[in-house]
C-alpha cells in the first residue's frame, strides 16, 4: 500500500501533537464508520465529507516515534468512502502535502487554500446546486463537516452557512481552553472580538458576567448557549451532557477542548451517542 496513506513516516513534513489528538480522531473515525455503513445502501445522490481545517493528513505524537492519520486521511481511507471530499486550509503547504499524500486514492477531492470562514461559501454553494437538481427516487446530498481549528478560528457564521444544507452533520471543536485564556481579557474589549465571532453574538458577555465567580465555572453555560444557537439553525437537541461532548484534557488534566455534535435528524444523534459511550481505550470518558 502507498506509504503516504499509512500511519508511518513518509518523509513529508508532519506536525506534532499530543496524545489527545489520537482520541479526537478516533471519535471521528468511529462516527464515519457508523455514518457510512448505515447510509451506503440508501439512494443518496452524493455523500460528502468537509474538512475546513484539513492540515497535512498525518500527525506525530510528541515524544514518541508514532505516526497517525489525521482527520482528512482518516476520512479518505474509510472502509466505505464518501463520494465527494472538500478540504480547506489557510496554509498552502498543508494543502499541497495533503494533496500529495492522497494522490493515489481515486476519489472525488477538492482542495482549497484560504480562510475556512470564506471557503465554506464555495463548498455550500456547490452542494446546494446539486441538491436543487431533482432526480426521481434519488435523495439529495448527505454531508458531514469536521470543524477542527487550533483554537477559536471557527466563526459562527461558518456554522450558519453549513446549516443551510438540510442534511449536514457537524462535529465541532469547542475550544474550552482558548475561551478560558481569552474570556477575562476580552470581556471589556471594545468592538467585535474573536469570541464574538466564535459565538456569533455578544451574549457570552452576559453569561460570563453572571457565572464567572461560581464554583462550577462558566463553560457549562457557554456550551449550552452555543447548543441553543445550533437548535435555532434546525439542529436537534442532544439532552445528555458530558459524555456526548467528549472532553480532551492535557497531562495536568486541564480541559483543552470538547467535541460538540449536531444533526438535524435524530438518527445522527443516535449514532453519536453510541460513538461517545466509550473512548479510545474502551472506557466511559471523563467529563
Amino acid at each position: 500500500m502507498d506509504k503516504y496513506i499509512l500511519p508511518e513516516d513518509d518523509g513529508l513534513p508532519t506536525r506534532e501533537f499530543n496524545k489527545w489528538t489520537v482520541e479526537k480522531v478516533d471519535y471521528l473515525r468511529r462516527y464515519i464508520y457508523m455514518f457510512e455503513v448505515s447510509m451506503k445502501k440508501m439512494k443518496w445522490r452524493r455523500r460528502s465529507y468537509i474538512d475546513l481545517f484539513a492540515g497535512t493528513g498525518k500527525f506525530k505524537v510528541e515524544g514518541t516515534p508514532n505516526f497517525y492519520l489525521g482527520s482528512a486521511l482518516t476520512a479518505l481511507t474509510a472502509e466505505i468512502p464518501f463520494t465527494h471530499y472538500f478540504f480547506a486550509d489557510n496554509n498552502a503547504e498543508n494543502i499541497n502535502i495533503l494533496e500529495k499524500r492522497s494522490s493515489s486514492l481515486p476519489l472525488q477531492k477538492k482542495f482549497m487554500i484560504g480562510d475556512a470562514n470564506e471557503k465554506v461559501r464555495e463548498i455550500v454553494d456547490e452542494i446546494l446546486t446539486v441538491d436543487k437538481e431533482y432526480i426521481r427516487d434519488v435523495w439529495p446530498s448527505l454531508n458531514l463537516a469536521f470543524l477542527d481549528p487550533d483554537g477559536l478560528e471557527l466563526e459562527w457564521n461558518t456554522v450558519a452557512i453549513l446549516a443551510k444544507v438540510n442534511r449536514m452533520d457537524l462535529i465541532i471543536h469547542y475550544s474550552q481552553g482558548g475561551l478560558t485564556r481569552n474570556l477575562r481579557k476580552l470581556f471589556d474589549a471594545h468592538g467585535e472580538t474573536l469570541i464574538d465571532r466564535f459565538f456569533g453574538d455578544a451574549e457570552w458577555r452576559k453569561i460570563y458576567a453572571s457565572h464567572r465567580d461560581k464554583a462550577e465555572g462558566v463553560h457549562r453555560y457557554l456550551i449550552d448557549h452555543y447548543k441553543e444557537k445550533l437548535q435555532d439553525l434546525g439542529y436537534k437537541e442532544i439532552k445528555e451532557e458530558g459524555w456526548t461532548e467528549p472532553l480532551m484534557r492535557n497531562r495536568r488534566e486541564v480541559p483543552l477542548y470538547r467535541l460538540l455534535f449536531a444533526s438535524k435528524h435524530e438518527r445522527g444523534n443516535e449514532f453519536w451517542r453510541k460513538v461517545t459511550e466509550k473512548d479510545l481505550y474502551g472506557q466511559k470518558p471523563m467529563f
